[in-house]
């Protein structure tokens, strides 16, 4: 009893998400944060986390080596990328999908009849099907998404506040350029540290799970997707424009409940994910449909991404397996001119890149973005990087690699150089990911 009492008392009760430093946040004013903290709480997470501030694992190169083959991989092309948006400043809804992997998206190579409305969807809007996620959990690639900073392995900076809050986040970019910046999500946006993270990057309105109704709340971890996209619906209605709206969805996470009857019916855990992805993807329509009847349709921009891939519906996929990583990417609106509507984009990146796409594509500076390059390009070099607890991968129309950090060895090369150019790429990439992650 008192073991249990005490692991009770560390984790701060028995909700889902466990005690951080985003319950004591509450304001976008960071010193105002700070002061509300824990003094004794924070020495002890600095103390835990010393020991990864103070030597770089994947040291495989001289630092400005790496650095120099980072660079080379975002070079300014000499040409100027595709204008595809008939307006500059549009409204924009960016929606980052739970676990919604390619492998339940038909048209990346996945199981048909679950994305029916991202396939209706990318018929009327630009569907990017060679984009990869840059990790494997929630809080890296909300990170990747908004910030455009990848992955670190086995840590996460979402989780760290004296590093987060020097990273940049579109909703500063935007809020600079005039726009409000509402998220949306239906569980609690302390978890993983998400409240701090958006608080310190000029996010104003949080709505999450203490916003909704008991009766909406029917979810393990809080409101599924329906009831926070009307809710969305009922908040955009109201929001003064332009408008960068964030919201992440919940639905399509173990233990894969619904708040209707299963499209698949067989009780299997690959049948409960088929399910409830179908269910995301059927909501999203649902709020597209209803957002084509609001007053400010016509001049947004709709982005959706999933914030990462999944081995689920299938039972093959090894944690590298590139397969795992891949990802849908749709812009998607009536502010997309109509010779790029339906138009497929085959350049191959990861979420990183949404962040200079979209801004370029706004003419917003996305200088600070330095791990983003512009998927409306030709000229941009094609290529995504991804990692896991203990190794990365790195893909380019030439090759696919994987490396096992544990091993320290290549251990899925589609071609047989070990000094391949994709081999030195991926090395220096985690490199200087988690170079910077230490330095923040």
């Amino acid at each position: 009893m008192l073991v249990a009492t005490i692991v009770i008392a560390f984790r701060g009760g028995l909700q889902d998400a466990p005690m951080n430093e985003s319950m004591a946040y509450y304001s976008t004013n960071p010193t105002l944060n700070y002061a509300a903290v824990n003094t004794e709480f924070g020495l002890a997470t600095d103390i835990k986390n010393a020991k990864y501030n103070t030597r770089n694992p994947y040291n495989f190169y001289e630092r400005g080596i790496a650095l120099q083959n980072v660079k080379s991989f975002y070079s300014k092309p000499d040409s100027a990328g595709l204008e595809v948006l008939s307006i500059k400043r549009p409204n924009v809804v960016l929606i980052i999908m739970e676990s919604h992997t390619g492998n339940v998206v038909e048209s990346l190579g996945g199981e048909p009849g679950i994305s029916n409305s991202i396939e209706r969807l990318k018929a009327d809007g630009i569907f990017f099907d060679q984009i990869f996620s840059s990790g494997g959990r929630t809080d890296k690639g909300v990170v990747a998404v908004l910030s455009a900073f990848p992955a670190q392995a086995s840590r996460s900076i979402m989780k760290e506040n004296s590093k987060q809050a020097r990273i940049p986040a579109l909703s500063q970019v935007f809020q600079q350029n005039g726009y409000t910046t509402p998220f949306f999500y239906g569980g609690e946006s302390r978890f993983a540290n998400m409240k701090s993270y958006l608080l310190s990057h000029d996010v104003k309105n949080i709505i999450e799970k203490s916003n909704f109704e008991k009766k909406d709340l029917s979810s393990k971890w809080g409101a599924y997707d329906g009831p926070v996209y009307n809710r969305m619906g009922q908040e955009l209605a109201k929001e003064q424009q332009p408008f960068l709206a964030t919201m992440l969805t919940l639905t399509n996470h173990e233990p894969f409940g619904l708040p209707v009857a299963p499209r698949y019916k067989d009780g299997s855990t690959e049948d409960k994910f088929r399910s409830t992805a179908f269910y995301a993807d059927s909501c999203l329509g649902a709020f597209i449909d209803y957002a084509k009847t609001q007053r400010w349709y016509e001049n947004t921009l709709f982005v959706v991404v999933a914030d990462h891939g999944h081995f689920l519906p299938r039972t093959d996929l090894e944690i590298f397996d590139p397969r795992r990583y891949r990802i849908p990417l749709l812009f998607f609106g009536a502010v997309i001119k109509p010779e790029y509507k339906g138009r497929t984009i085959h350049h191959i990146g990861g979420q990183t890149d949404v962040a200079n796409t979209l801004l370029n594509q706004l003419e917003m500076d996305s200088s600070l973005f330095t791990w983003s390059k512009d998927l409306l390009n030709p000229a941009a070099k094609q290529f995504a990087f991804f990692n896991w607890d203990h190794g990365f991968g790195f893909i380019t129309p030439e090759n696919s690699i994987v490396y096992d950090a544990v091993s320290n060895q290549v251990i899925r090369n589609q071609n047989t150089n070990p000094n391949d150019a994709a081999v030195v790429a991926g090395k220096s990439f985690m490199q200087e990911v988690y170079q910077q992650y230490m330095e923040y």
